[in-house]
């Protein structure tokens, strides 16, 4: 870890308090299941599945394309706000980045941001334990979303309590999202995106309405690979100890949060990848903000620490014509 960067502000004093979690860890927990969560998602679940029917029945073209760059708009608010900006704090941006992103996380429709700093940072913190919300040792349906469909793990809770969220209590930029939350995610995820093909192409309100909903199932399942699939299948080049693995599948379904192994190694990388932003849609989106000063103080991971920790703690499969390469790139 360069100079200067570290994740202690995940991490309370009563936090360390507490007895230490070892992964792989699931107890024998019986699941009890949130009926009104189970209804809320059945509903938008179903409501998706007539939007993709109205896609090949009477929903105009440009509805669709128009919900497939809010797809991506809704990723990157997620990806590179919530995920690198504000959970791990990889690089830093100035106030109308800021309001750029809370704006195209809250498309996303994937909670507040607030909400999803919390979540990650405490699976960062307590990975495949119980403690962790989507806890890859239950099982890929589990991690990818059934942990949304049941009643919080009492672990969960009680170390949840425990993760220090004062950095974000201090942005005004999530604390206003967060005070305003139904309502701001209710306007730039759903209404908002349900007028506009109304209103410039004449879309019927059931094809806008329903095809959105689509494209918010779709936005949410392509963030789960990363919990999912990610913890389940692929190469583990920096670390073998860890369940998070480079999996390319979750890589395409958020153009550029496949390398998750690498990422649960040095998750302070703003890349979130050893390939800098070849094929990363929210690297190359920080890196355009950085050349116009929005963003900065980008943090990476010096290529030869990335190169030491794959040759001890690797699987094997870390290439050293990569390091050549990277070598070569930066002369």
């Amino acid at each position: 870890m360069p100079p200067n960067v570290s994740e202690d502000y995940l991490i309370t004093e009563r936090n360390r308090e507490l007895p230490k979690l070892v992964a792989p860890q699931a107890d024998d927990w019986k699941f009890q299941l949130s009926y009104s969560t189970v209804v809320f998602f059945g509903y938008f679940y179903l409501a998706a599945l007539y939007g993709l029917y109205l896609c090949f029945t009477s929903a105009h073209w440009a509805t669709i394309i128009f919900a497939a760059v809010l797809l991506e708009v809704g990723q990157i608010g997620v990806l590179a706000g919530a995920h690198r900006l504000w959970s791990h704090k990889s690089y830093e941006a100035k106030l109308p980045l800021q309001i750029l992103l809370i704006i195209f996380q809250s498309v996303s429709s994937q909670w507040t941001a607030f909400n999803w700093v919390k979540e990650h940072r405490i699976h960062h913190e307590f990975s495949d334990t119980d403690a962790d919300p989507y806890n890859s040792t239950r099982g890929l349906f589990f991690s990818h979303v059934g942990w949304m469909l049941v009643n919080k793990h009492p672990e969960l809770k009680k170390r949840r309590a425990c993760i220090d969220m004062s950095d974000m209590r201090r942005n005004p930029v999530v604390s206003f999202q967060y005070k305003y939350g139904f309502a701001f995610i209710a306007t730039f995820a759903y209404i908002i995106p349900t007028l506009i093909p109304m209103y410039l192409w004449g879309e019927t309100l059931m094809n806008a309405y329903f095809v959105n909903i689509l494209r918010t199932i779709i936005c949410q399942n392509c963030t789960s690979l990363v919990n999912s699939f990610a913890h389940a299948y692929g190469n583990k080049p920096y670390d073998k100890n860890l369940t998070a693995s480079e999996n390319m599948l979750a890589h395409f379904g958020t153009l550029g949060e496949g390398f998750h192994n690498y990422h649960h190694v040095f998750p302070w990388d703003y890349r979130s990848s050893e390939l800098g932003s070849s094929f990363n849609l929210p690297a190359a989106f920080i890196e355009f903000f950085a050349k116009i000063g929005w963003a900065y103080n980008l943090k990476t991971a010096e290529y030869s620490a990335v190169a030491k920790r794959a040759k001890r703690c690797g699987d094997g499969t870390f290439k050293e014509v990569d390091l050549k390469n990277e070598e070569c790139k930066s002369e």
